[in-house]
């Protein structure tokens, strides 16, 4: 097989009719050394920093690591995991203890296979030096452990307490795969010092207005509107005025002092003031300027590691060249082929649009500076267009090219076509809104949908249908899906109310969705709508990551709730007296209970979660808080205002501080030099020179599969053409927004280098410092 891959690499470099370094005496790459050169460079573009061996054994093994089946398999048995919750005791779907037992044995076996995995392809004191595997192998046991524990007293007919399932959430942590959530964890863990002075200092204000409002209205004889005490007690005290900072008890804990002299609210005033609208802007300011700080520095880290993987690649690939006093370079064959390696989807033209950025001066060889960059070529999103002739220009020329029916095509792209389209959707809106028992307004909507209909089909003899239907036209999609099935549902509702007196409510349900959804297109006519929308999918991938931080955040608390709390509080349907005190007499008259909040409860995961969500909103979470103190102990306070911290003050201001940055760097920042250089190279190949003579630079057989175009010169001639452009400002990865968010900074010869990265014989490299990485 090397030998089959020696003979391809020499034939590529004789047939590119360009001088080979050292006068073309140096020997082709071996597979062995084309392997470890393309995992390099595959760990530099997704950011995987991992000391593997290097070895041909253990890079065989490290590339099965990646691949992407197994990671599917991988997170599959992680979500399995987390999903037994719904199964177990308090269930949501009971299932016998026999049956989660083995799906939790199954997945624990997964896991282990996989750390044993990972433990083959690092040197083994790397392994041991490493938190999170030492962090998973110790879940791993406990939850063995437990296992046992908990079956044994399961059998014998005991009450058994399930603690390890709040360690299941590390699992996802600490997998390799899972270094973004450790990024989120790590920024939390970095921006807690200021935090907590802060914290400490809002804290002391906190206790000393309590302090003052004790003395202020305990001997008043103030009561609360359900006839309590008012402000005698300094925690309750305490607890109120820290949530009237959330303002989830505004205006009613101020109310008995405002009913007997308006003067009090001053205190009130000025609490707020100083609590809510400083203190709260300070936690905001903190953690911003902290998680700026130090996110910035752990980028400016990750890229040192990328290039410092990139130049690891260069030394096993590198060559000696005639030229330039025998500097080390790169062939293009060895290039082509590492590239085939790591983005086997791209196409041959693809591949060669980024050589040619690469090798500007077009030596047929590039140097390390050039070569480092390739990691961040290949996460620039590149779409490859081929303008197709309309089919209608090939089937019946004569009549597509017509005068007739190049009137309707300048029509349909006209502005104007769009802006009709734009009002009916407007009257539209409007006809939505109206009472649908009025036969003319019911009518109506089979006008609007065959006007949809016609506007999809005039588009479509417009625009080569593959064009229109393309990967990146998501509008297209959109609006063909959108009018087919409501027109669909439409007429299925129809002949069910003709031929029987009956509408199906979920068929109309359905419909009345899916004629809201048509508004949506709105959107996508007002270039300022578009463009926000499109930042926020940019960021999408990012916002996840802070999805994921959540979810790990609420799984921990519900374990924790569902053991403290499960069947305190219990749902009844409106007929039952139980709904009146939730099944628990010491809610009886409750605000609680008056309130109808029965349903939130930690009696399954689902509840919990639910729970969880309405205690991030914050309103009325104090009213939540106090029904579970009321059942159990007033400490049970502590469990919702840790909660409070943990997630609204310190995650939902970090999250709101990324979105800060990464919807600034979208939505204002120009797109990369690198982006730069590769949209000055399309424009060169595409409008410089001629599509015949691009033989040299883009091959003949366009593999072209990302995207078709179809445009006005399609239908005059039967040529295809190839074109590329950059996709907006999009990344593959996060690493790589994150590094465009922070690209002032950084230094572009900073290779993190040192003498030996110069010697391919030398093995692995010690790669830059991080936490659990």
């Amino acid at each position: 097989m090397a030998e089959k891959d020696e003979e391809k690499i020499s034939d590529e470099s004789a047939g590119n009719g360009k001088e080979t370094p050292n006068g073309g005496n140096n020997p082709a790459k071996t597979k062995e050394d084309l392997d470890l050169a393309s995992v390099y460079v595959s760990d530099a573009q997704y950011n995987r920093n991992i000391f593997f061996d290097t070895s041909p054994q253990a890079v065989r093994l490290y590339l099965l690591y990646n691949h992407w089946v197994l990671k599917v398999l991988l997170y599959f048995f992680i979500l399995a995991d987390l999903f037994l919750a719904v199964f177990e005791e308090p269930a949501v779907f009971p299932l016998p203890i026999w049956a989660t037992m083995l799906v939790e044995l199954v997945c624990v076996l997964v896991f282990t296979l996989r750390i044993v995995h990972y433990a083959k392809v690092i040197p083994r004191d790397k392994f041991w030096k490493d938190a999170k595997n030492i962090c998973i192998i110790v879940v791993l046991v406990l939850t063995l452990v437990d296992m046992i524990i908990y079956g044994g007293l399961k059998a014998a007919d005991c009450y058994g307490l399930r603690w390890s399932r709040v360690l299941r959430p590390l699992l996802l942590v600490n997998v390799t795969e899972g270094r973004q959530l450790r990024r989120a964890f790590r920024n939390i863990r970095n921006a807690l010092p200021q935090i907590f002075y802060v914290f400490l200092l809002f804290m002391f204000s906190v206790l000393m207005f309590s302090l003052m409002a004790l003395k202020l209205f305990a001997k008043r004889n103030l009561t609360m509107i359900d006839g309590t005490p008012y402000f005698t007690n300094y925690l309750e005290v305490v607890f109120d005025l820290y949530v009237l900072v959330t303002t989830a008890n505004s205006p009613d804990v101020m109310m008995p002092a405002y009913n007997s002299s308006f003067l009090f609210t001053i205190f009130f005033i000025v609490y707020i003031l100083i609590n809510t609208y400083i203190f709260m802007s300070v936690f905001l300011a903190v953690v911003y300027n902290n998680y700026k700080k130090y996110l910035k520095a752990e980028v400016r880290q990750l890229v040192r590691a990328k290039r410092h993987k990139m130049v690891r690649a260069f030394a096993v690939l590198q060559e000696r060249s005639a030229e330039g006093e025998g500097e080390p370079v790169v062939t293009k064959a060895n290039w082509n082929q590492v590239v085939r390696l790591v983005r086997p989807d791209i196409s041959n033209a693809h591949r060669e649009l980024l050589w040619s950025v690469s090798d500007d001066k077009n030596q047929g060889f590039i140097g390390k500076v050039a070569f480092v960059q390739l990691a961040d070529l290949l996460n620039i999103e590149v779409i490859t267009l081929k303008s197709r002739p309309h089919p209608l220009s090939v089937l019946c020329p004569a009549f597509y090219l017509s005068a007739p029916s190049q009137l309707v095509c300048r029509m349909v792209q006209h502005r104007a076509f769009v802006i009709v389209y734009d009002l009916i959707i407007l009257v539209n809106a409007v006809f939505i809104g109206l009472d649908e028992e009025n036969p003319m307004i019911a009518n109506s909507e089979w006008v609007f949908l065959g006007l949809y209909m016609i506007e999809i089909l005039l588009k479509l003899y417009v625009i080569e249908p593959r064009a229109f239907f393309s990967r990146h036209s998501f509008w297209n999609w959109f609006d063909t899906i959108i009018v087919v099935s409501a027109l669909i549902a439409t007429v299925i509702n129809s002949a069910m109310k003709s031929s029987g007196g009956y509408t199906s409510q979920q068929i109309l349900d359905i419909v009345f969705i899916l004629r809201v959804l048509r508004l949506i297109r709105v959107v996508d006519s007002i270039e300022r709508f578009r463009t926000i929308i499109n930042t926020l999918i940019r960021i999408g991938p990012a916002i996840l990551t802070f999805g994921q931080l959540i979810i790990v955040v609420y799984y921990v608390f519900a374990m924790i709730g569902m053991e403290l709390f499960q069947g305190k509080v219990k749902f009844y349907d409106s007929n039952d007296p139980g709904r009146m005190n939730c099944g628990n007499p010491l809610l009886t008259g409750t605000s609680f209970a008056n309130l109808g909040y029965c349903k939130n409860n930690f009696n399954n995961v689902v509840s919990s979660f639910i729970l969880l969500v309405e205690l991030t909103v914050v309103n009325q979470w104090h009213v939540l808080s106090s029904g579970f103190a009321i059942t159990t102990h007033k400490s049970a306070r502590v469990f919702f205002v840790l909660f409070h911290i943990l997630v609204v003050i310190i995650i939902i201001n970090i999250f709101v501080a990324f979105v800060l940055e990464a919807f600034f760097v979208e939505y204002s920042v120009d797109k990369s030099d690198l982006q730069n250089s590769v949209e000055k190279k399309i424009e060169e190949l595409q409008l410089a020179v001629e599509q015949e003579k691009l033989q040299d630079n883009l091959v003949d057989a366009m593999e072209t599969i990302d995207n078709d175009l179809g445009n006005n010169q399609s239908r005059t001639t039967n040529k295809q053409k190839l074109m590329f452009k950059i996709a907006s400002k999009r990344y593959r990865t996060v690493d790589a927004l994150l590094q465009r968010m922070f690209e002032a900074d950084l230094d572009p010869n900073d290779f993190a280098d040192n003498e030996d990265c110069d010697n391919p014989n030398n093995g692995n490299f010690s790669n830059p410092a991080f936490s659990s990485v």
